[in-house]
């Protein structure tokens, strides 16, 4: 089961990248943003409540789709772009185990605990 939702967002990081092929912008957009989903890890300076908070708004996936479909609804590119950024960054971030955060702890995800070992 686990190969098969690895198999299941590798898929749907190709149909982030297939959805950018489809806007007018150029390819290296694409690499260069890739990480700055990423930029939520900055609420854990607070604390772990709000580090959770921000690392999941810019990783969950129905936030994404919802600001890629707000983008063809205004006919907007740069929203487009934003959308299809966040889902294929939360795909590629699944596929290697890192899933949305509890406030907890910030290895503590609801694909099981990432990075420490607890023993």
């Amino acid at each position: 089961m686990k190969n098969l939702l690895k198999i299941e967002e590798f898929a749907m990081l190709l149909l982030s990248i297939f959805l950018f092929s489809l806007l007018d912008l150029r390819w290296w957009w694409y690499l260069v943003f890739f990480l700055a989903p990423d930029l939520g890890f900055l609420g854990y300076a607070v604390n772990a409540k709000v580090g959770a908070f921000t690392y999941n708004v810019l990783h969950h996936k129905g936030i994404a789709i919802m600001i890629y479909l707000l983008g063809v609804y205004l006919g907007n590119q740069t929203t487009q772009f934003t959308g299809i950024l966040i889902f294929g960054h939360a795909s590629f971030d699944r596929l290697l185990g890192y899933g949305l955060k509890y406030n907890d702890s910030f290895h503590n995800t609801h694909l099981g605990k990432v990075g420490k070992k607890n023993d």
